[in-house]
């Protein structure tokens, strides 16, 4: 799963794209499938279009073709997607790698407090509810045997 600074990161790539498959009236076939698979190990990112005789929307099309292939969509937007796989190729032909995830310190650890603080509240309301529930059973064996 891809970050949302990756997906905006790709989507901006994707704006000079040029569209390269175009999904015709037979929908989604496996000689489709099989030219997106070509197209996502050669590029990593397709920008594809939905013509107006296809009887499916652009993003019906993306996300049978994501489900397929294991690829991510990136955007739909009127009858145009764009879909991104890693691609290990083209990692190797250009000595690059996955779209990398800057890490802001200062935000790990507020956040890593944040869950900290978060377990300790609930520690301390599973107790405090256990505790109810003890002095409540008491009270009642308590006037259970007053009645006696």
């Amino acid at each position: 799963m891809i970050s949302s600074k990756q997906r905006a990161e790709l989507r901006a790539k994707a704006n000079e794209l040029d569209t390269t498959l175009m999904v015709g009236k037979e929908g989604v076939t496996d000689t489709l499938i099989q030219e997106m698979d070509r197209q996502l190990e050669a590029r990593e990112l397709v920008k594809g279009k939905v013509l107006e005789t296809a009887l499916m929307s652009a993003r019906e099309v993306s996300d049978a073709l994501c489900e397929a292939l294991g690829a991510q969509g990136i955007q739909c937007v009127g009858n145009k997607f764009v879909v991104w796989r890693h691609s290990e190729t083209l990692a190797k032909k250009t000595g690059t790698a996955h779209p990398k995830v800057k890490i802001n310190p200062v935000r790990a650890g507020a956040q890593k407090r944040r869950a900290a603080a978060k377990a300790a509240r609930e520690r301390k309301n599973e107790y405090f509810k256990q505790a109810a529930i003890e002095f409540a059973r008491q009270r009642c064996r308590q006037e259970r045997d007053g009645e006696e």
